[in-house]
């Protein structure tokens, strides 16, 4: 993408959208809102110039041919989505930028040390989000220190990817990127189609539902890609990955639930921190043993890398930030059965469903959850890889 200099009415729109991409990758500290503003704006437009059609880096000579393969595939995967998946059909995701560094923007998570609530950042487009985006590594790692400062548990963890909720597709929309472009198949097409999913259904203010939305969206498409489009290795290479993937989120949805009933029993009391402690012991423990499995059966110490940092670093913020991307998919996924299996009517509730006070909507997606039988389980992505 590399557009003439925007006019004053589209510098207005491209600050909305620069805020947005900043924060969802995929939330009050005021004091410096028009630097974070301006870093969002200028870390947008600097995505924005390095991505070029992918057609063009398709027919380039120089192109390395895994690369090449790979954005064959998401071509495919684009043509599949928009047919298959009813998710829009526009310009994002058919360019392409390498950013020359691992992460797109690197998220801000914090929560009190006796909670799993997150801290809230407010914003005009988005609502109030509890995660905050930078550009920059070291100005993420300088806003937790300063929430850290403030007697908050923080966690920093790079986000491969985020949506502008289609606020920038009249500028060429948002972009493939080299931070998830050699992803294995099955767990770079979820990528693609949470994110996409974002530009559906938006709820401000409300990460959790948000989050587990498009979560649902990349677990019900990816399944059915892997099923209609995907080669018997890529099929095998995914399946691996996603039994990890459950047996390490059934773990932690275990130890968020221990430290949730912990929390709530104990506020106040002189003993919390010393439990505390002892939950916290007794998760490292069962992942110990949990990774022990894995590598009885032939997996990879790099494989499982990402889940060891997260372990290693675990705190109230981290365990809040994963609840926003898992809590309410089984209940977005009874809805998808609800209706039929039918997207476009999936997507019409799920609008509904934003439209309601805060309140109302959890309890009516609560109450499609309870209501509706469980088909057998399929297989399934979350939010976060290997």
């Amino acid at each position: 993408m590399n557009p003439s200099t925007p006019s004053l009415a589209g510098t207005a729109r491209l600050a909305a959208a620069g805020l947005a991409s900043a924060l969802l990758a995929g939330c009050a500290h005021t004091g410096d809102t028009l630097g974070y503003y301006w870093q969002s704006v200028r870390g947008h437009l600097q995505i924005m110039r390095a991505a070029e059609p992918v057609d063009d880096w398709i027919a380039r000579p120089g192109t390395a041919a895994p690369l090449r393969a790979r954005l064959e595939l998401a071509q495919r995967a684009r043509a599949f989505a928009v047919s298959e998946l009813h998710l829009p059909d526009n310009a994002s995701y058919r360019r392409y930028a390498d950013l020359g560094r691992r992460a797109a923007v690197w998220n801000v998570v914090a929560a009190p040390p006796d909670s799993l609530t997150l801290h809230t950042w407010c914003f005009p487009v988005t609502g109030c989000i509890g995660y905050r985006g930078y550009f920059a590594e070291a100005d993420a790692q300088a806003e937790a220190a300063r929430l850290t400062a403030d007697g908050l548990e923080t966690a920093v963890y790079g986000v491969p990817a985020y949506s502008t909720l289609g606020y920038t597709n009249w500028l060429g929309g948002d972009p493939l990127l080299n931070t998830f472009i050699g992803w294995p198949e099955g767990e770079f097409v979820r990528l693609l189609f949470h994110e996409l999913a974002h530009q559906v259904v938006y709820a401000n203010g409300d990460t959790m539902f948000n989050e587990s939305f498009a979560t649902a969206v990349e677990r019900l498409g990816v399944t059915r890609w892997l099923a209609e489009r995907a080669a018997p290795q890529a099929r095998e290479e995914y399946a691996r990955g996603d039994a990890r993937r459950t047996g390490f989120r059934d773990l932690t949805r275990a130890a968020r639930e221990r430290l949730a009933a912990l929390y709530a029993r104990e506020a106040g009391s002189p003993s919390l921190p010393a439990e505390k402690r002892q939950a916290m012991e007794r998760f490292r423990a069962d992942y110990a043993a949990l990774r022990a499995q894995w590598l009885a059966t032939g997996t990879q110490p790099p494989q499982i890398a990402g889940y060891d940092r997260w372990v290693a670093e675990a705190n109230n913020a981290a365990f809040g930030a994963q609840a926003a991307y898992d809590e309410l998919v089984p209940a977005f996924e009874a809805l998808f059965e609800r209706n039929g299996g039918d997207w476009p009517e999936f997507y019409a509730a799920v609008r509904a469903l934003a439209a309601l006070p805060p309140e109302e909507r959890l309890r009516q997606l609560r109450g499609t959850e309870a209501k509706t039988p469980r088909a057998p389980a399929t297989a399934s992505a979350s939010a976060s890889a290997d």
